[in-house]
């Protein structure tokens, strides 16, 4: 009788799995998110936290930026997207000081929200205090259907 060597059975399913995750985990360009133009989505380094919250009359936004000097701070709206944008430096306090554990994020921040409806741009109100920047957008006016002569 003749002995034959069995041939392995989960290599080639193992080999299958290997490819199938390595396809999936794969960077490749439709995995990168949507990009505004004047934004650059990778050079964040952090992202605060933002609220957005609605009254009759006004649109609310509350972004907490610690650390945060207003001067650094920049709010844009266009065609309904604010962008809200800003850099925090952390500073050693003494010279020669060595980090042994570091928690606090620094860097550039870039938020994008586009608001549910169309806000009036010239009454924007936005103010920052106690690192809480809180930005207020009334809302548009509702335009009223008219009905046109056709002549």
């Amino acid at each position: 009788m003749k002995l034959m060597k069995a041939p392995p059975t989960l290599a080639p399913f193992r080999t299958e799995i290997d490819r199938v995750f390595d396809r999936f985990f794969k960077p490749t360009d439709w995995m990168r998110p949507f990009e505004f133009p004047e934004i650059k989505v990778f050079e964040t380094a952090w992202a605060p936290s933002v609220d957005l919250s609605e009254t009759d009359k006004e649109y609310v936004v509350r972004l907490e930026a610690p650390g945060v000097h207003k001067e650094n701070m920049d709010v844009s709206l266009e065609n309904n997207v604010l962008t809200l944008s800003g850099t925090r430096e952390i500073r050693k306090e003494e010279e020669g000081e060595e980090y042994i554990w570091k928690e606090r994020e620094e860097g550039k921040f870039v938020r994008s929200l586009r608001l549910p409806k169309v806000v009036v741009e010239g009454k924007v109100l936005a103010t920052f205090e106690d690192g809480v920047l809180v930005i207020r957008l009334p809302k548009a006016e509702p335009t009223v259907k008219s009905k046109i002569a056709i002549k």
